[in-house]
Parts: structure tokens; sequence; C-alpha cells
């Protein structure tokens, strides 16, 4: 009887690690799974960039949005911007079809909120940095590094969510890499479904206030 009880015990305590183990992989899916996704409408916000004009995404339904999650001082940025020009590139391709925002939503103090302005000025910036210090545009994206990228089409639909390239250590020449953003641009442009609508994205973690 005891030998059989103990057994049963074992069963019990096995199926129980077992429903943890599955209910903590659950959560680890379901918190992928949180942020905008593609194929969905993408949230809409309001938010002011470094001259203090206010930007709603809603208001450039009718064209192309490209949101690219920045900072400054992150060494992945910057090199999209000294090393290379792919953003500046990028985005001056479709110049009467393309909205290009730039969003930090860095916590104050933690992401150079103060040198936004700096950064438009000394790189030629055409496109807006907007100030998302609270976090709750980013957080409603689910932006995990900057980089990251979001394309948005015509009818508000994200189309394309990850990294700008793929070339994540710096080790290609520039006319080696695969631009997503890019690629996904041209391809709405011309009237075509994306092809790659999901990549990993990499570069410094977003730093979020508490």
């Amino acid at each position: 009887m005891t030998t059989l009880s103990s057994k049963w015990m074992a069963r019990v305590a096995t199926g129980v690690a077992l429903a943890v183990s599955a209910a903590v992989f659950a959560g680890s899916e379901g918190e992928q799974k949180k942020g905008a996704q593609v194929g969905q409408p993408a949230p809409n916000f309001t938010l002011v960039d470094t001259n203090g004009k206010e930007h709603t995404l809603s208001s450039y339904q009718g064209k192309i949005v490209v949101l690219e999650w920045f900072n400054s001082e992150c060494p992945f940025v910057k090199r999209q911007y000294e090393t290379y020009t792919t953003m500046k590139d990028t985005s001056s391709k479709y110049p009467d079809k393309v909205v290009w925002l730039a969003i930090n939503s860095g916590a104050p103090g933690k992401q150079g909120h103060g040198k936004d302005k700096q950064a438009v000025e000394s790189w030629k910036l055409k496109y807006p940095v907007l100030n998302d210090e609270t976090g709750k545009v980013g957080r409603l994206y689910g932006a995990k590094t900057t980089p990251h990228m979001f394309v948005i089409d015509a009818n508000g639909v994200i189309q394309y969510a990850g990294a700008i390239d793929d070339d994540p250590k710096g080790e290609k020449s520039y006319g080696q890499k695969v631009n997503y953003v890019a690629q996904a641009l041209a391809e709405l442009a011309a009237g075509k479904p994306v092809s790659t609508k999901e990549t990993k994205p990499y570069g410094c973690s977003v730093k979020y206030g508490g």
C-alpha cells in the first residue's frame, strides 16, 4: 500500500511539474506576442517632435508609414547614420509615398532625449524624431531595440516588423546587405505583397522607465 501511494504521489508531482512548466512556457510565449502584430491595424498615437510639432499616426492614412525606434547614442543606430547612410537613403527613396517617423521611447536621462534635436541637425534628418519618454507608444508596439522597424501600409495595416537589415554584426558591405525595410517599401510601392514580413530586431535595448 505504501509503495502504491508513493508511486501515485510521484506521478502527481510529475504532473504538477509538467503543468507548471507548460504554464511558464505559455506565459513567455504570451509575452512574445505582446505589442503590435504584422497583419493587424497599427495602433494610433500622437507624439510631439523635437520642434514641438504634434504627429498623429492616423493623419498619415493613405501613405506608407515607417516607424524607426531611435536612440542617437546607440552604436547600432550610429552605424546606420555615420558608417552607412541606410536610414536616409531608404527614407528618401519614395518622398511622395512614404512618411518616416523616428521615435525615442527611452526614459528621461537614460536614452539621450536631450540630444535628439542635435542628432536631427548633425545628421541632417528630413524626418522628425518623436518624444515618447513615457514609453507608452513603445510598449504599445512592443519595440525592443534601437533600431526596431515597422512598415505600415496606406490602409494603416502593419506589413513588416523587425530589423533594418540582415547584418547585426556590421560585417557586410553596404551592397551585400538585405535591407528589409527598403524591400518592403519597394514591394508596397509596386502593389505587391511584402515577402519578408517579420525578422528579429537587433540593436541596443529600449531603456523604458519603471
